[in-house]
């Protein structure tokens, strides 16, 4: 997979370049060489997220075993911070319309809230850094391309950026069965953002706490949970009537 860098020196390299990583692997037995102390150095410094695992996860992963206990995934493009979605908003002199996802891991699922975002004129998504999927080739190929025209914004702590966007009059909408509105009845023609939760735990209470309402997809039958990726294009649509049903 060429999304993937093996050893020690490429890994570095990449970091030193200011290649777009989405995490680095470091085998449990790797030591403190001079080059592993500048891999993480470098990774802190910019909040790419590394974990520690045994050197055989590493030899599956790399598809060899002269890794040297080191091993990256790289991003299909550049990651923008916060702040810069608040400005690309500004830019297009558009209100603020946003995505924010707690902890989507399925690169198909994010692939398709990229693609869907895109056609509904949302500004940017967010992800977390942690304990979710990046910009990976298999997220490029289910957007269909749509990864090259959506910025999305990587943060460590999903609560303090919905505390970071309020502070800049942006409306938090959290999508969750548990939601006394109905999402229809929310007004999206404000600043806003659109939070979904992940596949299995949905929204983290945590976050749930810091959103300004929470609103529920009115359902039928059995079922009584949507994939995340068609709750997200439900609503992000339901943005776009509204917004274009105001601006006409």
């Amino acid at each position: 997979m060429n999304d993937i860098i093996v050893g020690r020196q490429p890994v570095l390299e990449a970091l030193r370049s200011g290649r777009p990583v989405n995490k680095v692997l470091l085998a449990r037995d790797v030591g403190r060489h001079s080059a592993i102390a500048e891999i993480l150095q470098r990774s802190r410094a910019r909040h790419i997220p590394v974990e520690y695992v045994p050197a055989e996860a590493l030899a599956d992963a790399g598809g060899q075993t002269l890794n040297q206990g080191v091993l990256a995934y790289a991003a299909v493009k550049d990651y923008v911070g916060l702040e810069d979605l608040l400005d690309i908003s500004r830019g297009m002199g558009e209100v603020p319309l946003y995505c924010i996802l707690d902890g989507i891991e399925d690169p198909h699922n994010l692939g398709a809230i990229l693609r869907t975002a895109c056609a509904a004129g949302i500004h940017g998504v967010v992800v977390r850094s942690r304990r979710a999927v990046g910009l990976t080739e298999g997220v490029s190929k289910a957007s269909a391309g749509a990864v090259e025209y959506v910025p999305v914004a990587r943060v460590a702590n999903i609560a303090q950026s919905i505390e970071a966007l309020k502070a800049h009059n942006v409306w938090v909408t959290g999508i969750d069965p548990a939601g006394t509105v109905d999402f229809s009845q929310v007004d999206f023609t404000c600043p806003s953002a659109i939070l979904i939760g992940s596949e299995g735990a949905g929204v983290s209470d945590l976050v749930k706490r810091r959103c300004d309402v929470l609103a529920s997809i009115p359902m039928r039958g059995e079922i009584n949970s949507l994939n995340a990726s068609v709750a997200a294009a439900l609503v992000m649509y339901e943005a776009f009537r509204q917004r274009a049903t105001r601006s006409t």
